[in-house]
């Protein structure tokens, strides 16, 4: 064997020991111990039903098998969960956040929310999906289409600020002049479907389309709802072949439509998942590993399929670059996103 082949071959045993030294570390460290999953948002909605899924089987991928516990702490549209992984979770890889996008967004775009935590800090495991959201009415709502909501007033129902129900529907009353009528404070989508049977609200905004399959088959199965807007970068081809019509059909000014790509672009980690700053990088790499493991696992995704929630994943690498990125945009379109978001 030539000199330069030994190097090699001594260089590739070197990275299986060096991985095999990791493995063996985190087995010790994870065996006979518990994972906290907090849940930044209520029991029953969509993000709840991807983390619990995920609750069920990560832990097989993990060496040492701890059980991962789920546990909700909605609040400030995920906010009260973020800051408690920044500020009170162990920093050793016993706990991960589920958080809505809102919440990683928010430094950008609320500065009430800038200083509870730093989401370009927060170490990122994953994500389950990058999703499109809809807009949509009750059957009983006047409001048939979206257009109808630029000549009738419509009251929508919405969670706090920071969640995706009272952002977008803002979002739309700004851009696109919808006579929307915001009414805020539900707990979470599971209350405002509620509503909308009782015909307090029309509909809601900001809803995970992925979410809405999972939650509320039997509305779309017996038709009991109207489809008004899709709301994502780019066109969603089931949405599309039903006929709903995407956001950017109706925007007309290039800082409106910037501004809007900003927001939607959040979509991108739909179902991320975190770890607090200074978690030990070899327990990061661990955690890292078996979430993509588990996004491939034909269990995982017989459940997944069962709860009828999609799973497109992204690694943690490409998430922590996407918010890093989002986190750099421009001034100007940061400036009009706040606009834009304004109930």
């Amino acid at each position: 064997m030539r000199i330069r082949d030994r190097l090699l071959a001594a260089c590739g045993l070197g990275l299986v020991l060096g991985l095999a030294a990791v493995q063996a570390r985190a087995a010790d460290f994870y065996a006979g111990k518990t994972i906290d999953l907090l849940i930044g948002a209520d029991v029953g909605g969509g993000y709840d039903i991807y983390a619990r899924a995920l609750a069920r089987h990560m832990g097989r991928f993990i060496p040492g098998t701890p059980a991962i516990v789920p546990r909700n702490m909605p609040g400030a549209g995920s906010a009260l969960a973020g800051s408690n992984i920044n500020t009170m979770a162990p920093k050793d890889g016993t706990t991960i956040g589920a958080l809505m996008p809102g919440a990683i967004m928010g430094r950008l775009i609320d500065e009430k929310a800038a200083n509870l935590f730093d989401p370009t800090k927060f170490i990122y495991v994953g994500t389950a999906d990058s999703g499109t959201r809809v807009c949509l009415t009750y059957i009983n709502s006047k409001i048939k289409t979206f257009e109808a909501t630029f000549k009738d007033e419509s009251i929508f129902g919405a969670s706090a600020a920071g969640g995706a129900t009272r952002d977008y529907a803002a979002m739309h009353k700004n851009v696109n002049g919808s006579k929307i009528k915001l009414v805020a404070g539900y707990k979470g989508t599971t209350d405002i479907f509620l509503a909308m049977e009782r015909g307090e609200v029309d509909g809601l905004c900001g809803l995970d389309w992925s979410s809405l399959k999972s939650q509320k088959p039997d509305w779309l199965r017996d038709g009991k709802i109207n489809l008004l807007v899709q709301d994502s970068l780019d066109p969603e081809p089931e949405l599309t072949k039903l006929g709903v019509p995407h956001v950017m059909t109706f925007i007309k000014s290039e800082s409106d439509r910037k501004a809007v790509e900003l927001v939607v672009s959040q979509q991108v980690f739909g179902r991320s998942y975190i770890l607090p700053p200074g978690t030990p990088a070899d327990r990061v790499q661990i955690l890292r590993e078996a979430f993509m493991k588990t996004m491939e696992d034909k269990d995982f995704l017989a459940d997944a399929a069962k709860a009828s929630i999609s799973i497109t994943p992204s690694s943690g690498e490409k998430v922590q670059k996407v918010v890093s990125d989002l986190h750099a945009s421009s001034k100007d379109v940061i400036a009009r996103a706040k606009v834009i978001l304004e109930p």
